[in-house]
């Protein structure tokens, strides 16, 4: 059975929906004793996953079967928080109406940030601490974001990842979260949602905490697109994603106060990891160069960007500046030696979870928070640019050319030989226009 599930998902393209992108199918290959459910919706004003946990409820949980059963789980478990109370309701209705009520359950969550990394959601959930620089299943345990769930389902159909659904919010007419093809461009779905309300914006790709802004609003969703944020272009959230690195350097040194406050409040720092972000701004503050042990801690910051949007008092970016060290250390092949092998959760932890209400005020995005419609309409979209990389490893090999007439969910991406990697597929029926880095195809 697994080698079938494996190859199904392995076929179908099937990445984690709610992060890095990594591929399925590897996942899938280990023994787990515990599989979760990440329906968590982690950054502010992202709804696509509790809209699939209420109404595509049965498809998701045969993707959670079928992952147990690849694994050898004994329990699977549905994360989500106590403020969905209609997914709730339906996820409870579903599993006692299909008999799984022995072995699925669900766990529901404060509503607090980051409930949806999935370090913490093992440690809330099953009381595990996951080691530094590891994976869950170093503590027998595999997470998936619901949405993967639903791909994988679909994988067992033989149906390939084709689209993505998200949300579509902040400055737009008409707010929403809908399916789109992959590949298409920013600009066409924020049209879907009646277009920006003000003329001068920025597009946020993902949450406003670990989203990134766009440099042209016609970049491709990818498997892994939670949202599309619009925001004025002065907006707080804009603005303190497009530093760079120097900036932010002589920023720190002459602010930083090292009061500690990205520390104390760093939920990795707070289940017993070694990584403290002060420390890592004071030596880059006054140590020229990128060099020093110290910063090799930046390689297991989870970005989550509580530090800078929520913990410090001098709006400093500790998040962005880990981000661009673990990418130069990632680059140079460094990997960190975890300094510890018994960890032991902070006894703040509970007192120190960000409120997702607080965060939302402070990052003055609260006006958006609010119940969003599906976007029923058949979206048809003429043309999209489907990346051959939307996923940790290496990109995909274009399996066609320019001229050659694909249809949605043929392969046109395959994995590179013995590395890791996912297949890419078509996401609409139309011609090979351009074949690079990405793959265009017109309608």
């Amino acid at each position: 059975m697994r080698e079938t599930i494996v190859d199904n998902v392995r076929a179908a393209g099937v990445v984690g929906a709610g992060g890095a992108g990594f591929p399925t199918h590897i996942k899938l290959q280990f023994e787990a004793e515990h599989v979760l459910g990440n329906g968590a919706s982690c950054e502010p004003l992202l709804k696509s996953d509790p809209y699939l946990m209420e109404h595509h409820t049965a498809l998701m949980l045969d993707g959670l079967s079928t992952v147990m059963d690849c694994v050898n789980a004994d329990k699977g478990t549905i994360c989500l928080k106590s403020k969905h109370p209609q997914a709730i309701a339906k996820l409870k209705d579903t599993i006692a109406a299909g008999g799984n009520a022995d072995r699925t359950n669900l766990f529901e969550l404060e509503d607090f940030y980051p409930a949806g990394d999935e370090f913490i959601l093992v440690n809330e959930v099953l009381g595990k601490i996951v080691p530094e620089g590891g994976i869950p299943l170093n503590v027998t345990t595999v997470v998936n974001n619901v949405e993967s769930f639903v791909n994988i389902a679909r994988a067992m159909q033989g149906k390939p990842v084709t689209d993505r659904y998200l949300t579509v919010c902040g400055e737009v007419k008409k707010p929403v979260v809908c399916k789109v093809p992959i590949g298409m461009p920013a600009s066409a779905v924020i049209a879907i949602a009646g277009g920006a309300s003000v003329s001068n914006y920025a597009v946020v790709m993902g949450g406003p905490m670990m989203g990134r802004v766009l440099t042209h609003n016609d970049e491709p969703i990818t498997k892994t697109t939670s949202g599309i944020i619009v925001l004025p272009s002065e907006h707080t959230v804009v603005q303190g994603k497009l530093k760079s690195l120097e900036q932010m350097r002589r920023i720190a040194k002459s602010a930083c106060t090292q009061c500690s406050r990205c520390t104390d409040l760093c939920p990795r720092y707070l289940i017993g990891h070694s990584i403290q972000p002060h420390k890592i701004m004071r030596h880059l503050a006054y140590t020229p160069g990128m060099m020093g042990d110290i910063l090799e801690d930046a390689l297991i910051c989870c970005e989550c960007g509580i530090c800078e949007k929520f913990a410090c008092p001098m709006m400093l970016s500790p998040r962005e500046i880990n981000a661009a060290v673990k990418k130069k250390l990632l680059s140079e092949g460094v990997k960190r030696e975890a300094p510890q092998k018994t960890y032991r959760v902070s006894p703040f932890k509970e007192t120190r979870k960000i409120p997702l209400k607080r965060l939302m005020q402070r990052l003055d995005v609260s006006r958006y928070d609010f119940h969003l419609p599906f976007y029923e309409n058949e979206i048809r979209v003429d043309e999209v640019c489907i990346p051959l990389q939307q996923h940790i490893g290496k990109p995909a090999v274009p399996l066609v050319k320019t001229g050659d007439r694909v249809q949605k969910g043929d392969l046109i991406g395959e994995i590179p030989e013995k590395m890791l990697g996912a297949r890419v597929h078509a996401s609409i029926d139309g011609v090979v226009t351009s074949v690079g880095d990405n793959i265009v195809i017109k309608r």
